[in-house]
């Protein structure tokens, strides 16, 4: 079924792995904590563990760079029955801070997408996670320029996307998101009748996945390069 975009005014983007490398990053720590937590678990135990603190905490801390520390932290204690080394602790929290310290790497055709439409549409940043890292990563980006407004959620639900979009004073049929995430990004949007389109990123986190029928007769696109999105909108 070919969808159209006629009636969009408001164009929202994702952040992280939608516009920058973000998760790759999450990735070398999970093997870096597993290197330095080796000496009482298997790395896939570890993985496991850190996966089931990072859910347990998210009601608490969030998500982000600084939740995933914490999480990360907890399990060292926990895995070590408490004898985890000071050293450790201190090893585990550099890797939270070379994190917040990475260079902001933008993917593929993020500013010529952005340029062309902004000409035209009104775009919006819509994100979650850290409110100050997240605007860290949009300042070394020089995208901020090319936003109209920029919202920093607490989470991606719908009643979320429903407040954004009441406080954007648009009707969900006039507004469409970016996004890499069907669970953040897609979905949540498809289920209060606004628009959404998919563009994978090569690793996704386990608690973003989501099943095929979750999915299932839900109408979005799914494109392989956000510069397809200009021809789309031609």
């Amino acid at each position: 079924m070919e969808i159209s975009y006629k009636k969009i005014k408001v164009i929202g983007f994702d952040a992280d792995d939608t516009l920058w490398v973000n998760e790759t990053y999450f990735r070398e720590a999970e093997l870096e904590i597993q290197r330095l937590l080796s000496v009482y678990e298997t790395p896939n135990q570890i993985d496991q563990e850190l996966f089931k603190v990072e859910i347990r905490n998210l009601p608490i801390y969030g998500y982000g760079i600084k939740a995933f520390t914490l999480s990360m932290v907890e399990v060292a204690l926990e895995l070590s029955n408490y004898q985890v080394p000071n050293k450790t602790i201190e090893a585990i929290l550099n890797i939270g801070k070379n994190m917040l310290e990475k260079p902001v790497e933008l993917l593929d055709g993020v500013e010529d997408v952005l340029k062309k439409l902004s000409k035209n549409y009104r775009l919006i940043l819509a994100t979650k996670g850290d409110l100050l890292d997240q605007e860290r990563k949009l300042k070394k980006s020089g995208l901020t320029d090319y936003f109209h407004h920029i919202e920093v959620l607490s989470d991606k639900q719908e009643a979320n996307y429903s407040k954004l979009l009441n406080h954007l004073d648009i009707k969900p049929s006039e507004f469409l998101m970016i996004g890499n995430s069907l669970k953040s990004d897609v979905l949540p949007l498809v289920n209060i009748k606004a628009n959404a389109i998919h563009v994978p990123f090569h690793t996704t986190w386990a608690h973003e996945q989501v099943t095929e029928k979750e999915t299932n007769g839900k109408t979005y696109k799914t494109i392989h390069s956000l510069r397809e999105v200009l021809e789309l909108f031609n």
